[in-house]
């Protein structure tokens, strides 16, 4: 169990540059989740550690209860078999009672110890939870970065060719749209002109009819 914590505090406090400077890794962010699955993975082993370890402290409270009851019933017996005058009898009461008590005392102390045991190592599960939750959201903080980065790269990009070639795409997108301007005005002069005409010839014949 501590070799376990151990190895997680030591995977968890490592530091990220070392991952993420690292040249024939091409993708740092993938590096880093790979890195996060890892030890989400150690953590979900520590948790069934710790469950295990509160089984056993349920596992010991049982065999201490069961042995301090043999225990006290063991001791009542010594003690009426002494005043029958059951010498033999009293005896093995005895002996039994200093078996049974023997084994409450152990159960009772690994009790204890399991107890201890099982606080501490919630203490440093929950300690470990929260690394791993700082390690997500600066994974976050980079995948931000990385996109602010490789957005400005796309646009420096872009920008240069804009700039470095005169006919590139949005030039030609221009003459496009300049070229599709004409015709359409073009075909609007054009479906428009009988009926300017019929208008001035009309205008003439009223003037006309006028004079």
């Amino acid at each position: 169990m501590t070799n376990i914590f151990t190895r997680m505090r030591n995977s968890i406090e490592a530091d990220l540059h070392n991952i993420l400077d690292k040249k024939e890794q091409k993708n740092p962010i993938a590096a880093l989740n790979q890195y996060l699955r890892q030890s989400e993975e150690e953590k979900e082993k520590v948790r069934k550690l710790i469950d295990r370890q509160y089984k056993l402290k349920d596992e010991f409270t049982k065999e201490y209860m069961k042995a301090q009851d043999l225990a006290d019933k063991r001791l009542k017996q010594a003690g009426i078999a002494e005043k029958a005058g059951e010498e033999d009898m009293h005896a093995f009461a005895l002996k039994e009672y200093e078996e049974y008590q023997g084994r409450a005392d152990r159960m009772k102390a690994s009790r204890e110890e399991a107890n201890e045991q099982v606080d501490l190592l919630e203490q440093k599960y929950e300690d470990m939870k929260h690394r791993l939750k700082d390690m997500h959201l600066r994974r976050m903080e980079l995948m931000g970065r990385e996109n602010i980065a490789h957005a400005n790269h796309q646009i420096n990009r872009v920008v240069e060719e804009v700039s470095d070639k005169p006919f590139s795409k949005f030039a030609e997108m221009e003459r496009y749209i300049e070229g599709l301007e004409y015709k359409v005005n073009s075909a609007y002069y054009k479906s428009t002109f009988d009926s300017k005409i019929a208008k001035l010839e009309k205008e003439l014949n009223e003037q006309e009819k006028a004079n």
